[in-house]
This record gives C-alpha cells, sequence and structure tokens, in this order.
C-alpha cells in the first residue's frame, strides 16, 4: 500500500476515536465510530486476497449495523426524554437496544460470529489495531452509559462471552482465531463489572491492549502465524520466543504476572457486591482460556516438534528486537506490585 495513503488511513482512525471518546453528543460519537470503520477498511482488504476481501465485506456490514442500532437508539432516548447527551441515556428500552449495538461493535456474545473470521483474513498488524485500538470508542460509550445500562443484560453476556470465547478457541490452530476469541473471553470480563465499576474495566481494557500488543507484535517479528510453524520458530528469536511464553501466561491471568491484577480486582468488586456465584462462575470459565494459552506457550517454547515428521528449522536472526516489544513485553509481565496503588485511584 502507498505510504502516503496508509498514513492518511492511520491519521483517519486517530481521528474517528478521538471524536468519539471526546464527544458529549450522540451523533458526534455515531460520526467518529463511522469514520472509524470507514477508515480500517482499506488496511484489512490491501492484500487483495479473497479471504481479505471476505473479511473487510463481514466487518463492513455487522459495523455499519451496529453504526445504525446506536443511532436508532440515542434517537428514540431523544424521541422520548429530549435530551442527546450520551449521559444522559435514561429511557430502558434505548439502553437495551445500545448495549447491543456497542456488544456488536466489540465482537461480544451473541454477536460474536463476525470477529475470528475478521481477524483471520487481516494481516497481522491490521489485526492488532482491530483487537485494541478500534475497541477503545465503544468501550469508552460503554464507560460514559454505565450509569444506564441493565445489569442482568451485561452479566449474562459477560458469561457467555467468557465461556464461549473460552470454549471455541480450544480447536483453533490458526493463531489469529485463537487471539480473537482471547478477545472475546477478555470483554466477558470487561462487561461483568462496568455496572459496578467503570475504572476497573477500563484498568482491565488497558491492561489486555498491553499484553494483546506485546503478543501480535513479537508473532509479526518472527512472521508466525499458525501453531505448527511456531513450533520452529524458537531457532529465530529464542530470547523473543521465551519472554513470549511469560507474556501468553500473563494473558491467561497467571499470578505474579500483570495479567492476574485485573482478574483479582474484579473478583474483589464482585465478592463485594454479593455477586460471589458470578465471580466464581466466570472464573472458573476462564481455565478454559488457560488451557489454549498454555497449548501457545508450549509451542512457542518447545525445542523439538512432537511428532516425527520432518520440519524445516527457520534461521536465527540477529535483527534487534524493537524498543516497543521490549517496553510492552516487560510490562506485561511485572506490572502486579503497583496493585497496592490501585484501589486509592479506582
Amino acid at each position: 500500500m502507498n505510504p502516503q495513503a496508509k498514513l492518511m488511513f492511520a491519521l483517519s482512525l486517530l481521528l474517528g476515536t478521538t471524536i468519539t471518546i471526546t464527544s458529549n453528543h450522540w451523533i458526534m460519537a455515531w460520526a467518529g465510530l463511522e469514520i472509524n470503520t470507514l477508515s480500517i477498511l482499506p488496511l484489512i482488504a490491501k492484500s487483495h486476497h479473497p479471504r481479505a476481501i471476505e473479511a473487510a465485506t463481514k466487518y463492513f456490514m455487522t459495523q455499519a449495523t451496529a453504526s445504525a442500532l446506536v443511532l436508532f437508539s440515542s434517537m428514540t432516548n431523544a424521541w422520548h426524554t429530549g435530551q442527546w447527551d450520551i449521559t444522559q441515556m435514561t429511557h430502558t428500552t434505548s439502553c437495551l437496544i445500545l448495549t447491543s449495538a456497542i456488544a456488536m461493535k466489540l465482537g461480544m456474545v451473541p454477536f460474536h460470529f463476525w470477529f475470528p473470521e475478521v481477524l483471520q483474513g487481516s494481516p497481522i498488524i491490521t489485526g492488532l489495531i482491530l483487537s485494541t485500538i478500534m475497541k477503545l470508542p465503544p468501550i469508552a460509550l460503554l464507560y460514559m452509559t454505565s450509569h444506564s445500562l441493565n445489569p442482568t443484560l451485561l452479566t449474562l453476556m459477560a458469561i457467555m462471552s467468557a465461556a464461549l470465547g473460552g470454549w471455541m478457541g480450544l480447536n483453533q490452530t490458526q493463531i489469529r482465531k485463537i487471539l480473537a476469541f482471547s478477545s472475546i473471553s477478555h470483554l466477558g470480563w470487561m462487561a461483568i463489572i462496568i455496572p459496578f465499576s467503570p475504572k476497573l474495566t477500563m484498568l482491565n481494557f488497558y491492561l489486555y491492549v498491553l499484553m494483546t500488543s506485546a503478543i501480535f507484535l513479537t508473532m509479526n517479528t518472527v512472521k508466525v502465524l499458525k501453531l505448527s510453524t511456531l513450533m520452529t520458530s524458537w531457532t529465530k528469536a529464542p530470547a523473543l520466543n521465551t519472554m513470549l511464553l511469560l507474556t501468553l501466561l500473563s494473558l491467561a491471568g497467571l499470578p505474579p504476572l500483570t495479567g492476574f491484577l485485573p482478574k483479582w480486582l474484579i473478583i474483589q468488586e464482585l465478592t463485594k457486591q454479593n455477586m460471589a456465584p458470578t465471580a466464581i462462575i466466570i472464573s472458573l470459565l476462564s481455565l478454559l482460556g488457560l488451557f489454549f494459552y498454555l497449548r501457545l506457550a508450549y509451542c512457542a517454547t518447545i525445542t523439538l516438534p512432537p511428532h516425527t515428521t520432518n520440519h524445516m528449522k527457520q534461521w536465527h536472526t540477529y535483527k534487534p528486537t524493537s524498543t516497543l516489544i521490549a517496553i510492552s513485553i516487560v510490562m506485561s509481565i511485572m506490572l502486579l506490585p503497583i496493585s497496592p496503588m490501585i484501589p486509592t485511584t479506582l
């Protein structure tokens, strides 16, 4: 793709995200979401592969439907209350439609079917953008309307997301699809706590972005897309693959790594809200995800493939790892000691 075009699309992405997260009026938020959608489409379809075109078409249709529902819910709310302010979402039906629209934007269950397919058809860096930056505007809208949303509906969708995200990721061999189901599972953790502690949802989102960025950038460096190629990639960058092991375990939420911090705080908050059974259910469902994270971690650090067919070993590359990957991996692993500072800011 032309560098000037790529720069224009990247700036449009930043513009759309900024407009949505800083707006007070529903029409401005909707316009930001539309700018975002239109600027990511060329980045998804740039390889001209049939799968990429299919992914771009699926993404456009889903996001257009979700944007129409956002507009419809805000118009219904304005019709009944006379308010276009995002924080004044008080009409019950509008809130239910808005929850569905944002769930569709994010790829939460039961509107999750498009996300793994789109991520699989996109290049790795575009997949990183779809999993991180593109989720910020809908999460920001959830944050701003959290006091109006139905906690029962959000809890139900969150538990279904955690269950299906873990369950459907079990038999995948494509790394991008595994990371897509991982994202759906993490969205469950974010959605379950947003009616009670929106700041905790944002903390979970920021840490998820940090860990996912580290994994996507590592995959991009060693040029790995499938589990079978991941098994032989350790010769390319042994140190990077070792750190990838720890980052994957952090994303799974194992102590004493960074990924344990948001899960710990969310379980604590749910217990305070007398929702201990819910906390137990979502904790047990995260064990499903732990299985495929462990499988990824095993494949990343294995020194010999577990079967007898010959694999061609990759050439060792002496290309230095970028500073961005180094910083994101270190932060993905070592932020748990700051946890005593968190409750004072939430």
